[in-house]
């Protein structure tokens, strides 16, 4: 006869929020990340980037626009996902939209990925793996 007891209620409801929080800003990291990869498209367009010419590019440069406004969509992701999660969780999270950057922008735009950012890349998804561990 088994004496392990199913988890309260508040318990699992709690997990399913954590978990939730971190599926959310996940997103929030691949969302932010390919906003900085149309926001760098959209740069490149700017002839000379002052910032008058800036802020109207924001409006007029439809990969600059796509940009923000897709920033702002992992902005909002962010608001919901840390209303839920552990803040010493979830933020730490973040750090995995420099791997999307890194791996979007080899891919995409042809940057260079040597070997000290891969050993970057592996160093910031271990140390978020690292915090994101269950507590014991």
């Amino acid at each position: 006869m088994s004496t392990a007891t199913a988890p309260a209620p508040a318990i699992a409801d709690e997990s399913a929020k954590q978990k939730r929080a971190l599926l959310l800003v996940l997103l929030c990291t691949v969302f932010g990340a390919a906003a900085q990869v149309l926001i760098k498209t959209g740069a490149t367009q700017i002839a000379h980037p002052s910032l008058i010419a800036s802020a109207v590019s924001m409006i007029t440069n439809p990969w600059l626009f796509a940009g923000y406004s897709l920033y702002a969509v992992s902005m909002v992701l962010l608001i919901i996902a840390l209303k839920d999660g552990e803040l010493s969780i979830t933020y730490p999270v973040i750090a995995l939209t420099y791997v999307w950057v890194a791996m979007l922008s080899y891919f995409l735009m042809h940057e260079s990925m040597g070997l000290y950012k891969i050993i970057g890349i592996a160093l910031i998804v271990t140390g978020v793996a690292v915090v994101g561990r269950p507590k014991k």
